[in-house]
């Protein structure tokens, strides 16, 4: 068996890996996009003509560029255009409103916003310009383009904006995306902000370059796949897992801009969707989706998911009902590239389904002072972000001296290293003096035949200090009361552990990237 090459190493940087898919997979369907549908050479000239038009508008090495719009083709092209002349991208929540957006640009210095023109029925442009009136302005703010056709007479669409870089020669742009080095920052990711004010994670590109390719090397990603991409492009897992994974591997890309189960079953079926990566919900849905018989769904190989709760039947129904012959999970967080452990091809379904895997290669991760203890989440290795931007107190409260980063995660390894996340820090309650970790009873009631989906919180008790409130959606048809579901909890589980109250939901709230938002349950 040959030497692996490392993928900072095969490519240098982002620019580098875009050249070389380009190259490589010159003739492969790089990007479906509704009724566009473009081959990897296109896509590299058209990221070329992006760059090209950073560069006519002044951006220089090191600059911040934001983009905050929904996956669409043109998101891809505006994100490797800037990162090819040398920018920093900086990637914005699309559920973002207008005052947490302008709070990122003017944290993160962005001078050039790419922005939506109306997604979900809202203006983006007119939200922005709302939260700027009242606030204290964006004067780092040079340029906004919008991804449209149209836009308001101080912004620039999309069109005028690459028309701009036509004066730019092909040599000019060559020579600004080969000056790009591996140690360069690449990204500054700000976290979902679901437990506080959101921080940037700066990555480099040769983290993200090595990071992905073993991404891709576990997952076993191949030319020839066609990956729809669900997950946001402003999150982790859309862009790398999904994009940068993409470009390296020579797999077509069906970038879809809102989670809906029905789009994406006749997405599924019609593009021969072989990938999809996505929470368990995403899966959940699919499989229990109506009218999935009359939909084709035979091309599905390969399912990557990740959260504290994957319950093992749906482990067991990807495979059995759909036939998808690898199902794994994982687990990473912004501040360590978004990769932290990963289940191999050929665990056993319960490990698939109980743990988040081991830790990839070049890293090491650390849990409590003996095996089986639960404790605070250690990461070290190439992976760990050099710090939050600009924010040096917050940093220091992360990342300690020898280099280990404390994700504020609370899991258990076993004793072949698999991780198995248990909770949040911030969400542990105590019940009587014992710790109870959401996530693990969470796991526990979605054992249940009636439960689809599953959160928990601890509220006030007069007698105990604080005592579980379950959030619950019943399945399709179920008739589930709460008092049925305390007394199944009552033979399932450690008595402190069970919920004294159950609220039945039509939905749990979440964010874009599929974590339940603790806060709006709260209240």
């Amino acid at each position: 068996m040959g030497a692996v090459v490392r993928g900072d190493v095969e490519w240098g940087s982002i620019p580098g890996l875009v050249r070389s898919a380009a190259e490589r997979y010159a003739d492969t369907e790089a990007v479906v996009d509704g009724r566009t549908r473009i081959s990897y050479a296109e896509l590299g000239a058209r990221v070329e003509r992006s760059t090209a038009a950073c560069l006519a508008t002044g951006i220089a090495p090191g600059d911040r560029v934001a983009i905050w719009a929904p996956n669409s083709l043109d998101w891809i092209v505006a994100a490797l255009g800037a990162v090819s002349a040398g920018a920093v991208l900086v990637p914005i929540n699309t559920r973002f409103k207008g005052a947490e957006a302008a709070d990122v640009l003017r944290r993160s210095g962005a001078r050039l916003l790419f922005v939506t023109g109306t997604f979900l029925g809202t203006s983006y442009v007119a939200s922005l310009r709302r939260a700027v009136d009242r606030g204290p302005g964006l004067p780092g703010l040079d340029q906004v383009v919008v991804l449209s056709d149209d836009a308001p007479e101080d912004f620039r669409t999309w069109k005028d904006f690459l028309a701009g870089g036509e004066g730019v020669g092909p040599a000019e742009v060559r020579a600004r995306s080969a000056a790009v080095d591996g140690s360069w920052p690449s990204d500054i990711v700000f976290t979902s902000g679901t437990t506080g004010r959101p921080k940037g994670a700066v990555i480099t590109h040769a983290q993200t370059l090595r990071a992905y390719e073993i991404w891709c090397d576990l997952a076993g990603l191949r030319q020839g796949d066609r990956y729809l991409i669900v997950n946001p492009f402003f999150h982790t897992f859309g862009y790398k897992a999904g994009v940068l994974a993409c470009l390296m591997r020579g797999a077509t890309m069906v970038p879809q801009p809102v989670f809906n189960i029905d789009t994406a079953l006749a997405n599924i079926a019609a593009e021969r969707v072989s990938v999809l990566p996505g929470p368990p919900t995403l899966h959940q849905s699919l499989l229990d989706h109506p009218a999935r018989d009359t939909h084709d769904l035979s091309a599905l190989r390969l399912v990557v998911t990740g959260a504290a709760v994957v319950p093992l039947r749906l482990v067991e129904r990807l495979r059995g009902e759909l036939g998808v012959e690898t199902v794994l999970t994982a687990y990473g967080l912004s501040e360590a590239s978004g990769i932290v452990t990963m289940c191999r091809r050929g665990d056993d379904p319960t490990v698939i389904a109980s743990t988040s895997g081991r830790a990839i290669p070049g890293t090491e991760v650390r849990v409590g002072a003996r095996v089986g203890e639960p404790g605070e989440v250690l990461v070290r290795g190439f992976n760990v972000m050099r710090g939050y931007y600009e924010d040096e107190a917050a940093t220091a409260e992360v990342l300690t001296e020898d280099g280990w980063l404390r994700t504020g995660d609370v899991g258990v390894l076993d004793t072949d290293g698999n991780l198995r996340i248990t909770d949040r820090i911030k969400d542990m309650f105590i019940v009587g003096g014992f710790n109870a970790y959401p996530a693990e009873i969470e796991q526990l009631l979605g054992l249940h035949p009636d439960v689809a989906d599953v959160a928990v919180i601890g509220v006030p008790d007069a007698r105990l200090g604080e005592v579980g409130k379950a959030y619950v959606v019943r399945r399709p048809g179920a008739t589930l009361t709460a008092d049925d579901l305390m007394a199944w909890s009552r033979r399932e589980m450690a008595n402190y552990k069970v919920p004294r109250a159950v609220d039945f939901v039509g939905e749990l709230p979440r964010n874009a990237s599929g974590k339940v938002v603790k806060g709006k349950l709260r209240g």
